[in-house]
């Protein structure tokens, strides 16, 4: 008797566990991480865009769920890096570099990436300098996310510089990045010769040019303003050269080509018509200024030779 009602519990354990609610899993987590930045008001405006970014991750109208940890300084806690599926950079030029005890923020961004965590650089957090390099531009950044901004460094020049009207193409369109928006035009600083290597500046493999732009004006040649790598390790990166200017976080298309770029690299599907957000007014995440403010106006209207950051 003993034995058949022992059964009978072990079969009930069994049927429960086959036929009830399969067992549910953590709810995707995206880490931002918020550089420091002297750039005037309206324009980079790290801080309101980390926390716009974190609402829009956080409210994507079809792909739900998706939960954010938001900081100001590199994250030493532990467990906020080991839940991580993706990390997003704001600031000037790469965070990691600038924020205090660059070897060891290096070190544990080399740990998430090594377990196939994403890695997404938003404009100037795409920027390393000389003193960030090696004398062949070797750099970690460049194997993360396929490539990155050389502001005056020795062995390239990437070029910024503040343009009235600019139209961003799409480059890949079977990419899942790519879903959902369109070619758009706005005043933009998209920065342009971007590096990607000693092999004649040719793409590495796996990374793939998601956006382009004929750049500049004046001499036009189609470049890479955004792109994407799959990594041996089983990580995804991606980068992209804008927004400059807070008041294009507006621009539906722009704002889409992001979120999808942060949804691929967490490995989450990205929709079949991009990820979709409603926006609040800019004002709700407390930028300084959402126009750019007159001194920046300035630097636009003296931006008549490219610009080395």
């Amino acid at each position: 008797m003993k034995f058949r009602r022992a059964l009978f519990w072990f079969s009930f354990a069994l049927a429960s566990l086959s036929l009830g609610a399969a067992p549910t899993t953590a709810p995707a987590r995206v880490l931002i991480i918020v550089g420091p930045s002297n750039h005037p008001p309206g324009s980079h405006e790290v801080a309101a865009s980390g926390r716009l970014l974190k609402h829009c991750v956080e409210h994507m109208d079809n792909l739900p769920g998706v939960q954010v940890d938001l900081v100001n300084e590199w994250p030493v806690d532990r467990s906020r890096r080991d839940r991580a599926a993706t990390v997003i950079l704001l600031g000037d030029t790469f965070p990691a570099m600038r924020l205090p005890n660059a070897q060891r923020n290096l070190a544990d961004l080399a740990e998430m990436m090594a377990r196939g965590c994403g890695i997404v650089c938003v404009h100037y957090s795409t920027g390393l300098r000389a003193e960030d390099v090696a004398g062949d531009g070797e750099h970690p950044l460049l194997h993360w996310t396929g490539g990155y901004f050389a502001t005056r460094c020795k062995h390239h020049q990437s070029v910024a510089k503040i343009f009235p009207s600019v139209t961003i193409s799409p480059a890949a369109a079977n990419h899942p990045v790519s879903r959902g928006w369109r070619e758009f035009t706005v005043s933009e600083e998209p920065y342009y010769n971007n590096y990607f290597g000693r092999d004649g500046n040719r793409l590495a493999p796996g990374v793939t040019a998601l956006a382009t732009s004929m750049l500049p004006p004046e001499s036009p040649k189609r470049e890479i303003v955004a792109w994407s790598i799959e990594r041996p390790d089983g990580g995804r990166g991606f980068g992209i050269v804008m927004p400059h200017f807070y008041r294009n976080w507006k621009n539906e298309d722009l704002r889409r080509f992001i979120l999808n770029g942060v949804a691929w690299t967490a490995k989450l599907e990205v929709p079949a018509t991009g990820v979709r957000t409603t926006l609040p007014d800019l004002a709700t995440f407390a930028p300084e200024s959402i126009e750019p403010k007159p001194r920046e106006t300035k630097a636009k209207a003296s931006a008549a030779q490219p610009k080395r950051k």
